[in-house]
């Protein structure tokens, strides 16, 4: 299947499952577009039972398609500096304290914490696996993806300051989460200098040249928005800057999201203190709006397509389902320690910790990164889990998350 076909096929079934999801379900679009793709995964497997090989044409599609590359390498750039250029930094300024600890701090807590718990249940199970294997579980699946929940969030009526917490989190700890993953990545390899010394070095480098790239991109892009009054050229170099940038900050070894954030934060407060015109700047701000829903949609679908192609035993699906209230555990830790600082400065009461961790969806990175792990660093372990673990925090806290902060709120 060449690549248009395989995105003519994707496109096809998003746009059909949102239409599903519009007229029948009325779900918000991310959760609803997971059932119904979870469903008509669910459907092909049953009707494999009676025509196994329409099942194993199917499969072998999907199995085709590589999804680590598709979401690392194309779409979450896009994804990420969509979502980044709606935000406001002077909303992201008064919350920084929050935002930097949350999206640090609280990552490489859950990423420890997971690890060891994942370790020490697998080994309580039978199943002996390298400590630094259970740790890049722990990093992959500590990422908060809140975009499917946000809207229902605004209209429960939270305070502004915990939307901010939210939504700036969930931007910036995408990217630290894919620098910490990289980062035991390459401490697994044989020979690899595992002394505190180059690992600091290393997510340094990674970290903090992605946010210095960043700020060169939105400068240089906001420079030349600023010398163009026509909207289609302004459209034309931000999707340069997203291009450009990401492939510069993957020939560099930078953080590539990170990078993403920060250049659409500056590209967005940009084109709201700029002198261009209203209407052209409502042009750039609906095509990236565009951008995030297509995007989005795709992904969603693709999740629930992975069903067909995962490889797991009872086993290791029991173990993948306690996962999940380690993964919840591990999230409210990760977020309680840090409020312990930041309540020096503000309030963060224990019904902002619950929605926080309630509210701390997992999404398509934590898979892409999952499906990216060798076979021989027990691969099928932490896809299973990191499926089990997504799927759980879209369908079950992505629908109930707005019913328990209109109750505790």
């Amino acid at each position: 299947m060449s690549l248009f076909h395989l995105l003519s096929a994707l496109i096809v079934l998003s746009a059909g499952f949102t239409y599903i999801n519009f007229r029948f379900l009325k779900l918000p679009n991310a959760i609803g577009l997971m059932i119904v793709s979870l469903l008509f995964s669910l459907l092909i497997l049953a009707a494999g039972q009676f025509f196994p090989i329409f099942e194993s044409i199917i499969e072998l599609k999907v199995s085709r398609i590589n999804f680590t590359e598709l979401l690392l390498e194309g779409m979450l750039s896009f994804m990420l500096f969509a979502g980044a250029i709606h935000v406001n930094y002077e909303d992201l300024k008064s919350e920084k304290l929050s935002i930097i600890l949350f999206s640090t701090a609280s990552v490489i807590i859950s990423t420890l914490v997971i690890g060891f718990s994942a370790y020490y249940l697998l080994s309580l199970s039978g199943i002996e696996i390298n400590i630094l294997h259970a740790f890049l579980f722990g990093a992959l699946i500590s990422p908060t993806d809140p975009v499917a929940v946000l809207s229902i969030l605004k209209s429960a009526g939270i305070s502004k300051s915990l939307e901010t917490k939210i939504a700036g989190e969930s931007l910036f700890n995408d990217g630290v989460a894919v620098v910490v993953f990289l980062t035991i990545l390459k401490l697994g390899t044989p020979g690899a200098d595992v002394d505190a010394v180059s690992v600091l070095a290393l997510l340094i480098r990674e970290a903090g040249g992605g946010i210095l790239l960043g700020i060169l991109l939105g400068y240089a892009g906001n420079k030349l928005m600023d010398q163009v009054k026509d909207y289609k050229i302004q459209v034309l170099i931000t999707v340069a800057v997203v291009m450009g940038g990401y492939t510069i900050a993957d020939l560099l070894n930078l953080s590539g999201p990170l990078a993403m954030v920060v250049a659409g934060i500056m590209t967005g407060n940009s084109l709201k203190k700029s002198k261009i015109q209203d209407v052209t700047s409502d042009y750039i701000n609906k095509f990236w709006e565009l951008i995030d829903e297509i995007l989005n949609a795709l992904l969603f679908v693709l999740i629930g397509l992975e069903l067909l192609v995962i490889k797991t035993n009872k086993t290791i699906l029991l173990i993948s389902f306690i996962l999940v209230f380690i993964a919840l555990i591990a999230r409210y830790i990760s977020v309680w320690i840090p409020s312990l600082i930041i309540r020096f400065r503000e309030k963060i009461t224990q019904k902002t910790l619950l929605i926080l961790t309630w509210g701390g969806l997992r999404g398509g990175i934590s898979i892409a990164l999952a499906l990216s792990i060798q076979p021989e660093a027990d691969r099928d372990i932490w896809v299973t889990g990191t499926y089990v673990v997504v799927c759980f925090s879209i369908l079950v806290q992505g629908l109930t998350v707005g019913k328990l902060s209109k109750k505790i709120v």
